[in-house]
């Protein structure tokens, strides 16, 4: 993602210095960067950091090394926030020492369920696309293989819907876009095939004005699955140069001139995430020469 999103200044333009001193705004004095209430959050430092690096901006390495060594081994924090911690290091390019990513890959690891898949919970009675996604993330990031790959491409089976896309829940008529962009995902990164079913799924999720919908019954496109289909569709070597012209103007439609992005037409909040998946889609609305 971050090689593709490194691409979006060319889009930007102008724009990139008022993105960056949005970014630059929301780092809090203790390394953390603000979620929309204003506290540093671990999750959206993540985002903050990752926008940075796809800026090609220096990070302020000292003083969110600081905030991420506050959660030591992830001990309190939930599966996605272990996840995130993980991320944040990788951002830094500082991996914590062997020990360490022991223990928070213990903590990842025991959210694997029985079918082989991963739930952001443990004790679940069957893995999530979204939970396989962040785990293999974790494993990618703290430079360890994930274990028993084939098991998860195997729990996959069961989130597959009936239409051809995937969703986190087994038995489903029809599926969501970021599920099945996450599907695709980690996918093509254990060496499986994706079926193009999936997406011609993500293609008809394409509003005519452009964006993405997050699923067959979602009225208004969304950031995050423009940014997640688009990343998927590439990686599928799916034909989009028809949508790069709508998307351009849609993703734009979501730019502030405070620098950040909107996640939709109705949302009323910028931030470090969705400016984030705007850089995303931005630089394969740049690659993408389909």
């Amino acid at each position: 993602m971050l090689q593709v999103a490194r691409l979006a200044p060319k889009q930007l333009g102008e724009s990139r210095d008022l993105v960056t001193a949005f970014l630059r705004e929301r780092l809090n004095p203790d390394g953390g960067f603000q979620d929309r209430a204003g506290a540093s959050d671990l999750y959206y430092t993540v985002f903050g950091l990752d926008a940075l690096v796809a800026l090609q901006e220096e990070l302020p390495i000292a003083q969110s090394a600081a905030y991420l060594a506050r959660f030591g081994d992830g001990a309190g924090l939930d599966f996605i926030h272990v996840a995130c911690l993980a991320r944040g290091w990788a951002a830094l390019r500082r991996r914590p020492d062997n020990a360490l990513v022991d223990r928070l890959l213990a903590r990842i690891d025991a959210c694997r369920c029985d079918d082989g898949g991963y739930a952001t919970t443990p004790g679940a009675t069957h893995g999530t696309v979204y939970g396989a996604f962040l785990a293999l993330g974790a494993y990618q990031d703290l430079g360890r293989t994930l274990p028993a790959a084939e098991d998860v491409l195997s729990s996959f089976r069961r989130l597959r819907a009936a239409d051809g896309s995937y969703g986190n829940h087994p038995g489903l008529a029809s599926g969501i876009t970021t599920a099945t962009a996450a599907a695709v995902i980690v996918m093509r990164h254990l060496d499986a095939s994706p079926d193009r079913e999936a997406g011609m799924w993500l293609l008809d999720r394409c509003h005519a004005r452009g964006g993405f919908f997050a699923s067959c019954s979602t009225p208004v496109p969304d950031l995050l699955s423009t940014a997640t289909a688009l990343h998927a569709l590439s990686a599928l070597h799916v034909p989009t140069s028809g949508l790069r012209d709508p998307c351009l103007d849609f993703v734009d439609s979501l730019w502030t001139n405070r620098g950040g992005f909107f996640g939709t037409w109705a949302d009323d909040a910028v931030d470090c995430e969705y400016t984030f998946y705007a850089l995303l889609a931005l630089g394969h609305l740049t690659v993408d020469p389909s």
